[in-house]
This record gives C-alpha cells, structure tokens and sequence, in this order.
C-alpha cells in the first residue's frame, strides 16, 4: 500500500433519500449501459415520463457522441438544484446503506454503499494506492463526465468498489441482523432489473466497517486493497475534478465533500459477485479484411490453447492462440482492435449479452465472443501487472448493474 496515504479509506456519508412514492421511476440503470440499444433508453423515458427520476441527472453513453457536453452539464445541474432547494431529499447524516439487491435471476448480492477518500484512489498506470482501478482509463471518455461534476451539486454513482475479504467482516457482518438497522427503501427497479432493499448503518456499526476496511488495507502490503469493478471512468473523472479543485487552492486535508466520491462496496467473495465476459462487436468493417489483419497481428495457434470465437453475418469460428491468460488475451486482442479502428476509421462497442452480440452482427457488424475472467485473478493479477485493458470484465450482466438511487452533496 502507498504509505504516504494515512487516512480513512472508506467512510460514512449524508446520504441523500428522495421522499417519493415511486421509486421504481427514480431509480435507473447506469449510464454506460445498453450504449448500442437506444431503444432500453427510449423505453425508460417512457416509463419515467412526467416522474421524478435520476434519468434527468445522467447522460447515457448511447448519446454521448451527440451530447453537448457543457448544455447538458448545465441542465443537469439545474435539475439538481431544482430537487436541493424544494426539500425533495431526506438527509442521512454520518451513515452508509447496507443493501440488499435480488437480481432477475433471484439470486441476492449484498453491498455497502459510502464514500471512498479519493486521496487514497489512484487510476494511473503502475499505481501503488490503497484504492486501484481495475481496467485502464480511456482519457476520451473524462471530459463530458468531469464537466458534470465540475458543476453538480450532487453527486449520484453507478460506482461498485471490492474487497478480497475472506472472512466476509465487512459487508456480510449485517447480513440477518437487518432488524437492528433502519429501513430506507424496498422497491423492483426499473426494466426487469431485479429488487433493491437497503438499511441505515450508522453511529458505532459505520464506524467499525471503516477500521474493518482500514485493517484489509494494511493485510494487503502492495496489493491493492480496494479495487473499481465497475464505474471506473465515473471515480476518475471524480478524482480528476478534486485534484483541480486542490490546484486551485483547495488542500487535501480539508474535509471538503469533493474529497470524496460515493461507492458501493463489494465483497468479491460473495457468491452473487459473477464475472462475465463483455464482448466486442467492430462496425464498418470488411469481414474478411479485419480477420485477416488479425491473423498477421496476433497468430492462430495450431495445437489450441486460450481463444474466442468470433462472426459475422456469412459465418463464425473459434481462434485460439498460445498466450498464457486471459488478461494477456484481452490486452493483445483490445491494442489490435484500437489500432485497427484507429486505422480504418471502424467503431467498436462493447457488449454484455452473447444474444445482443449476434443480433448485432446481423446488420454487418464484426463480433468477438470472450472467455469470462475468474474471480481468483483480479486482486493478484492488478497488484502484480497492473490494471486489465478497458472492459476486460462485467460484475454481472447488463440487467445486474448498480442504479442509480442515492445522492450526496458534493459542494
């Protein structure tokens, strides 16, 4: 761990609760979600027409290529400020939420939702910090996510945070004593996403998951002890705005709320904690050009070994290779892919579901189909090589992903 860091890694928060009646219709799925299918956000406008909802404090990925960055961070910060100055929020001082999240598949994963320090994150290549990225920022995507922050006055956060914790202290310790804690919310969420129950933590309780999590910190010598499964460009563009706010002559010891940035946190032992693949589907690309560039960029191995499969409207197949892991598969296979596109001038986009990969290509798009990487590797492979290549893995399926429900004050 980076000794010059000497704070608290995870703490409590105000937590902002809206005081609605349909919180189905507040609560949306993340914004770097369904970035191919517009119709799942066409669909959630509809069905969060005329409601108060968090679809109105968020821009989707779909149309971030059309969004004008600096508009749209104006009227989302208008938005917000139209919520703080009617009352529209209960506030839950000093405390975090542990969570409880049905997935559609019925299964429960269990979460904290708090805030990290972002003193103690760090998303650059080779970093030493408590709190890691697990995949490699792709600096293009920042912008149009730190103008927002630069004006909210909120913060809401799709943010989903681990922790290798194999005696299950920290997140599971609330798990059957619900009883004891303060209901908040009990809803389905929005378009098949499963249901959502959470509970204040706070006082005595919130205070010890903060030295649980201290103490994974100082077990974990130079691995990190915290990594950002999913939302990693969300926390950079957070860490980005506070280290502005500290050039301009904020210091890092003043507790100002840009400090920090709210997460929910995960235990990647919990069962319900899965990691799947995300796919790749090339648009605007000649079929046979694009495998044949990958033949010469990345050779086939003849006596099998690690591989994907991958189609196309005339057909599919399997290319196996010799590499050693999958982290060095998807990091050879996504520098290719980046270089090509860069080259032809193709689009690459990135998906959840096989079912939406082979609808895709349907229409001309180039699919890769990709192995899942295993939970064993993520903590022991980022604290020896690094952070994985962009995208290398999904916590869940699309549906599985955090919503947006909670708010914090970050001014």
């Amino acid at each position: 761990m980076d000794k010059s860091f000497c704070g608290d890694i995870f703490v409590p928060a105000d937590i902002l609760i809206p005081r609605v009646s349909d919180m189905t219709k507040w609560s949306v799925i993340a914004c770097d979600q369904f970035s191919s299918e517009r119709r799942y956000w066409e669909r959630a406008r509809r069905l969060t027409a005329g409601a108060p909802t968090t679809l109105d404090m968020i821009v989707p990925e779909a149309y971030l290529d059309e969004t004008d960055a600096e508009r749209s961070a104006d009227a989302i910060r208008a938005r917000m400020l139209d919520f703080l100055q009617s009352g529209f929020f209960l506030e839950f001082p000093d405390s975090m939420v542990y969570l409880e999240r049905t997935l559609p598949d019925g299964v429960v994963r269990r979460g904290l939702v708090g805030a990290v320090d972002l003193e103690s994150y760090d998303f650059t290549a080779g970093a030493s910090a408590p709190v890691r990225a697990s995949e490699k920022t792709v600096a293009e995507r920042l912008p149009a996510r730190i103008a927002v922050r630069r004006s909210a006055p909120l913060e809401l956060s799709h943010v989903m945070a681990f922790i290798d914790d194999g005696e299950r202290r920290v997140v599971e310790q609330f798990t059957g004593r619900v009883g004891d804690l303060e209901p908040l919310y009990d809803f389905d969420l929005l378009e098949g996403g499963g249901r959502v129950k959470g509970w204040r933590v706070a006082g005595d309780a919130a205070r010890a998951v903060t030295r649980a999590v201290g103490d994974l910190a100082s077990a974990a010598g130079a691995s990190p002890a915290v990594i950002i499964g999913d939302g990693n460009h969300s926390l950079a563009a957070a860490k980005r705005h506070w280290d502005e706010i500290k050039r301009g002559g904020g210091r890092a010891g003043d507790k100002q709320p840009a400090r920090y940035a709210m997460v929910e946190l995960n235990n990647m032992r919990d069962d319900a904690v899965v990691l799947h693949a995300i796919h790749r589907v090339v648009f605007g690309a000649s079929p046979d050009s694009l495998l044949g560039a990958l033949g010469k960029a990345l050779p086939p191995s003849a006596s099998g070994g690690i591989g994907f499969r991958w189609l196309h409207a005339r057909g599919e197949g399997e290319y196996l290779t010799d590499l050693g892991g999958v982290g060095e598969l998807f990091e050879r296979l996504q520098d290719f892919l980046d270089g090509y596109a860069g080259e032809t001038g193709c689009r690459m986009d990135y998906i959840h579901e096989e079912d939406t990969v082979r609808a895709l290509v349907k229409s001309g798009g180039v699919g890769f189909i990709l192995p899942a990487m295993r939970k064993s590797e993520v903590f022991e492979t980022i604290g020896r090589r690094g952070c994985f290549p962009k995208k290398s893995f999904s916590v869940g399926r699309a549906r599985d992903k955090r919503y947006y429900l909670e708010c914090r004050r970050i001014r």
